[in-house]
């Protein structure tokens, strides 16, 4: 339990430093003025203020804000502080300022992906079988166990993710496969056959196979500056398009919301990272941080996607969204996030004590 909750404040006190930080960076770059910049909400616990912006940790650790000077539109300002309010400044600086959050959260998981790729390299699962399907394409073309794939087509293979994708690219059609086995180079003409099977989400979907498994043996490849980066850069892609394929899929019904997880299930999966390592728990970090940021988008007000929607508004139509308007919104969105909220503890709950 301790490690929980310990692993649940480190990932979690990173993750909202740095959106802060991305809206407190924006805002000074603008010449905004910034009044407080908390970590967590609540009574103020410690701090120290430097200028006009009051640093703090706050009583509860569950987000943290920026409070910029003029924040509010309908906010009093002292003509002397007009030139540091957010309100006043023009509506494309006051996106970028709310965008930077989400943005310097996916800047924080591009860190993290580039430091672990360049220390550690990425692991790579060799083209090499497994086992062979009785009567599948590849056992009618003489395949065993133990070969290595090191072509298709001629094009070299020099991993199984590699080679399944030019198989189920293939739609079918026939491919030439060179393998070795043993000392000896073979070649492989197979014609792949389509089935159904299930993606991450338990849907069906169609694919080509030759009908083989891999053998899981697996090697470590170093990376250099560039190409380290250029994987951060592809992992937090594709982890950025699954988290938006999930968002969508909860939204349509596809994914059940029994699937939703909150604090407790957030600091559990923290605990577990913790015990796996550093790296796990570092790799964690990245994964959530994406998470945070994709969520802090949907255009729901009173999250940053909110703000910008109501702010994307004011740019096409010339004049702010208005304060009414604003206010009814918000109070929707407050009450949408209350009743996730609710929905995530319950799930969190009935995990421990219903599972």
């Amino acid at each position: 339990m301790g490690t929980n909750i310990l692993s649940f404040i480190i990932v979690l006190g990173v993750l909202i430093f740095f959106h802060e930080f991305g809206h407190f960076l924006i805002a000074r770059f603008f010449g905004v003025g910034v009044e407080k910049f908390s970590l967590g909400f609540g009574p103020r616990l410690i701090g120290k203020k430097v200028g006009i912006t009051d640093y703090r940790i706050s009583a509860i650790p569950l987000g943290g804000y920026v409070k910029m000077v003029g924040e509010e539109p309908d906010a009093e300002i002292d003509p002397e502080e007009i030139p540091l309010s957010f309100t006043h400044k023009h509506v494309a600086k006051r996106m970028l300022i709310v965008a930077a959050g989400p943005v310097f959260n996916i800047i924080l998981a591009v860190i993290i992906f580039f430091g672990i790729f360049l220390s550690s390299g990425t692991f790579v699962l060799k083209p090499s079988v497994g086992s062979v399907k009785q009567g599948a394409p590849a056992f009618s073309a003489g395949l065993e166990k133990g070969d290595l794939i090191i072509a298709i087509n001629e094009s070299a293979i020099n991993s199984w993710g590699e080679m399944a994708e030019i198989i189920n690219g293939s739609k079918g059609k026939t491919i030439r496969l060179a393998v070795r086995r043993g000392d000896s180079t073979q070649n492989f003409t197979i014609a792949p056959e389509q089935v159904t099977t299930k993606n991450i989400f338990g849907e069906d979907i169609q694919r080509y196979i030759i009908g083989i498994t891999a053998s899981g043996e697996s090697y470590s490849k170093d990376l250099n500056l560039f190409q380290a980066f250029s994987e951060s850069l592809l992992q937090t892609y594709r982890v950025t398009e699954l988290m938006v394929v999930i968002i969508a899929k909860l939204i349509t019904g596809d994914i059940s919301t029994d699937t939703l997880g909150g604090p407790i299930m957030i600091a559990q999966m923290a605990g577990d990272s913790a015990k796996a390592g550093i790296g796990s728990l570092i790799s964690f970090i990245a994964l959530i941080s994406i998470n945070l940021a994709i969520i802090n988008l949907l255009p729901i007000p009173v999250l940053d996607g909110g703000h910008l929607l109501f702010f994307s508004i004011e740019a096409i139509k010339g004049s702010p969204v208005s304060i009414k308007v604003r206010e009814i919104a918000q109070q929707i969105g407050l009450f949408l996030l209350i009743l996730l909220m609710i929905l995530v503890f319950y799930n969190d709950i009935s995990r421990i004590f219903f599972s």
